[in-house]
């Protein structure tokens, strides 16, 4: 879609209806897709009448979701104007927090996953009730200092580990010493908002079914790996993101990676999550001299000023993450692959180490290779993940 322009019924597939239940939501997600659209054509990319989504969209406008854009009308002709409608991006806001092993990010995004303010704070303690303590009071700075009047909606929390996104409970994250966690529920009463959680690739899968560069092969099959200090999947068939019976789906932080001796805190050697955690490649790097902050940054940063041990380092670690993308590929034959990696997404070199690994040990070769990609939201990664929980929320079921 060109900015300025207005998507017109002739731009859209036909096709058939859709149940009540899915209306509300199947026309805010058309007007994400498609604004500023006219009514008319909001009518068709939703498969609804053109008197069910007025009715819709009013009440939309009504709660600040969306807005009309006159501006962006074509010239004026016969009978009634159509004053196209957009995504409101000043009325409402959502709250994303992240807790990864070492911090937790807090930030304020719009309907449309931009990041419009964010706070970073290092732990006190790992302990669950330091560490949900400290989200309140940033949430509540962000809306005093950058609000500017908006409603929040709900707040997403992302984080690592197994996660009952149902019960909203941290059942486990062993490198934070977590267990049965209720963050959910901590958070809802400290915060005053409706609280939703999840892993970090069911998270970021969400984000790039709704806001990714690659979001159209995402609602179909897709599959996302996310590598931090730890590491989880996530895949989706049909647009919806796998849970499993017990919200355990994901779990790979104990693939076996062949060549690799890296002990592990599960007392075995060589799983994944030890070879390529952040923090692995942190101690590998200071006990080599190539940086001298503890900081996964500090690495990559070398790597982009042009140290050839840095990326070398990173480089190596893209092709064990390249291991585990070709057997994703091969079990799950996906649309898209996405990677979250740090190296990955701000080295080209280490983009095309995943790709030529996983072209090199995937059944389908280069075909299956051509589909990995790196995230769509770069250095906004973890605030991402938290806020499109949220926002996943919203566009589910925006009358609610």
């Amino acid at each position: 879609m060109r900015m300025g322009s207005t998507t017109r019924r002739d731009d859209l597939p036909r096709a058939g209806s859709r149940g009540p239940r899915e209306s509300t939501g199947a026309v805010l997600r058309a007007i994400l897709d498609h604004g500023p659209i006219a009514r008319s054509s909001v009518a068709r990319a939703a498969r609804l009448s053109a008197a069910s989504v007025s009715g819709i969209v009013g009440s939309l406008v009504e709660r600040g979701l969306v807005r009309e854009v006159p501006e962006a009308a074509g010239p004026p002709g016969v009978g009634r104007p159509h004053v196209p409608v957009d995504i409101d991006p000043e009325t409402v806001a959502v709250v994303g927090a992240h807790i990864s092993v070492s911090r937790v990010t807090v930030a304020l995004l719009d309907l449309r996953g931009r990041v419009l303010a964010q706070r970073q704070e290092p732990h006190v303690s790992r302990r669950p009730a330091d560490v949900l303590g400290s989200v309140p009071a940033h949430v509540a700075g962000l809306r005093r200092d950058h609000g500017r009047g908006r409603a929040v909606l709900g707040l997403g929390l992302a984080t690592g580990g197994w996660v009952d996104a149902a019960r909203g409970v941290v059942v486990e994250h062993p490198l934070l010493g977590w267990r049965a966690v209720p963050a959910g529920a901590v958070l809802a009463e400290a915060t005053g908002l409706p609280v939703r959680l999840d892993t970090n690739s069911r998270a970021l899968l969400k984000a790039e079914q709704l806001f990714g560069g690659a979001a159209r092969q995402a609602r179909g099959s897709a599959v996302h790996l996310f590598v931090g200090n730890v590491v989880d999947v996530a895949f989706a068939t049909g647009g919806a993101v796998h849970q499993g019976p017990r919200s355990a789906a994901g779990a790979v932080a104990h693939l076996p990676v062949e060549g690799c001796a890296e002990p592990c805190a599960c007392g075995r050697a060589g799983c994944l999550q030890a070879a390529v955690s952040e923090r692995t490649l942190v101690r590998r790097a200071l006990a080599e001299g190539l940086i001298r902050e503890p900081e996964f940054r500090a690495l990559v940063d070398a790597a982009e000023r042009g140290s050839g041990p840095a990326l070398a380092l990173l480089r190596e670690r893209a092709r064990l993450v390249g291991r585990a993308v070709a057997l994703l590929l091969d079990l799950f034959d996906p649309e898209v692959l996405v990677v979250a990696e740090r190296g990955a997404d701000r080295l080209p070199d280490c983009l095309a180490t995943v790709r030529a690994e996983a072209a090199a040990r995937s059944s389908a070769g280069q075909a299956a290779a051509a589909c990995v990609r790196s995230t769509s939201f770069g250095g906004a990664v973890l605030p991402t993940a938290g806020g499109a929980i949220a926002l996943d929320q919203v566009y589910a079921a925006p009358l609610a």
